[in-house]
């Protein structure tokens, strides 16, 4: 005798005893900026979760820097942020002179703030035409390399390179600024500032850029702090906290900017602080210019370093955040350990809190939004 058995509606019916997919998205794709794996855990197109893999691109910077004088290290650090050289470069120079106890001459800090800024900028635009580009918006990353190119002529006037810019040294600037430096430079802020106006016609109001936007990758404040994030996305979600204010380096105290920050931390508020902070770099550029001092622009620093004994940390607000230096010397010509807290590689950790809930395409504009790169995550 044979029974048909009942077919119950409810029941889960599960492939493979699971309702999940795992996804890989990368190492190779190339929404991810770089060779980030990525493993999302997914539920039809909604994110339930996300890893990230890092560690393709590892280098070894770190423990180089334990084998190199500290002169020698200085050009490594180009190569982890490679969109901010400068910014690395200053954060490296000025921890080894809190470690000798030199500070950089007035002239030499602010040629500093002037690189430093244009490199602000250079990011922004580096990061503003790839994050469009990764959201279907083609024109703003022709826009953004045509204009980051002014600045990159600079650069090359001033020390030779364009992309891993070693403009400083420790103790100041190995060079003085070439004729017309400064005439340059302003020029550059008359043509740029109505750029900025360009980038905004193109996106702040643009209906398909407000939709992918607004309401996507949402974090809080709080959350930031807990996670450590720093730089725009932390601002972005109304924290006004930047290092050049908070903890005033390389003359910055004397300079009058304001930080720009987002109250409901989304994607779109952090690209409105991006765009407003390319404003704010403009303004301490100019001022710096018109303030420029006369004097030397390096201070009396030993052709031989070594420091004495001991450790010391020290951070700069990076384009993409606070970047610091560990360093702890044992009085020879090379420090005993080197460490560096990169922004990219901290601010990739809330990845996984930003996409929950989310879609798969917008997985790529929030890894987008943190503004990561992998030379500086790997190092």
């Amino acid at each position: 005798m044979t029974t048909t058995a009942k077919l119950d509606l409810n029941e889960d019916k599960t492939f493979l005893d699971s309702t999940e997919l795992i996804l890989n998205m990368g190492p190779q794709h190339p929404s991810t900026h770089g060779v980030l794996r990525v493993i999302l855990k997914l539920d039809g197109e909604k994110v339930l979760g996300a890893e990230c893999v890092i560690g393709y691109l590892h280098r070894g910077v770190e423990k180089i820097g334990e084998n190199r004088t500290y002169v020698q290290f200085g050009p490594y650090v180009d190569r982890m942020d490679y969109v901010a050289a400068v910014s690395n470069g200053l954060g490296y120079c000025e921890t080894v002179e809190k470690l000798i106890n030199v500070e950089a001459p007035p002239r030499a800090q602010h040629i500093r703030v002037i690189l430093t800024e244009l490199n602000r900028i250079t990011s922004h635009q580096v990061w503003l035409g790839t994050h469009a580009l990764d959201i279907g918006a083609m024109t703003p990353v022709f826009y953004c390399f045509r204009d980051r190119e002014e600045i990159l002529k600079i650069f090359e006037k001033y020390c030779g390179a364009r992309l891993t810019t070693h403009a400083f040294r420790i103790g100041g600037c190995q060079w003085e600024t070439y004729e017309g430096f400064e005439k340059e430079v302003l020029s550059f802020c008359d043509f740029f500032e109505p750029k900025i106006d360009e980038y905004e016609q193109l996106l702040t109001t643009n209906r398909i850029w407000v939709e992918r936007t607004k309401g996507v990758g949402v974090i809080s404040g709080a959350d930031c702090i807990m996670l450590g994030v720093t730089g725009p996305v932390l601002r972005g979600s109304n924290v006004k906290w930047d290092l050049r204010k908070a903890k005033p380096y390389s003359g910055y105290e004397k300079f009058d900017f304001e930080i720009p920050t987002g109250p409901n931390g989304d994607t779109y508020d952090r690209y409105v602080v991006r765009i407003q902070e390319m404003r704010q770099s403009v303004r301490i550029i100019r001022q710096a210019v018109a303030n420029m001092p006369a004097g030397p622009i390096m201070a009396k620093v030993p052709k031989i370093l070594k420091p004495p004994a001991g450790e010391v940390y020290h951070s700069i607000e990076a384009p993409k955040g606070e970047l610091g230096y560990y360093i702890v010397s044992d009085g020879s010509l090379q420090p005993y350990r080197v460490r560096v807290r990169p922004p990219s590689f901290v601010n990739l950790q809330a990845l996984d809190q930003m996409v929950r809930g989310r879609l798969i395409a917008d997985v790529v504009a929030i890894i987008g939004t943190i503004d990561i790169v992998l030379g500086e995550v790997d190092r």
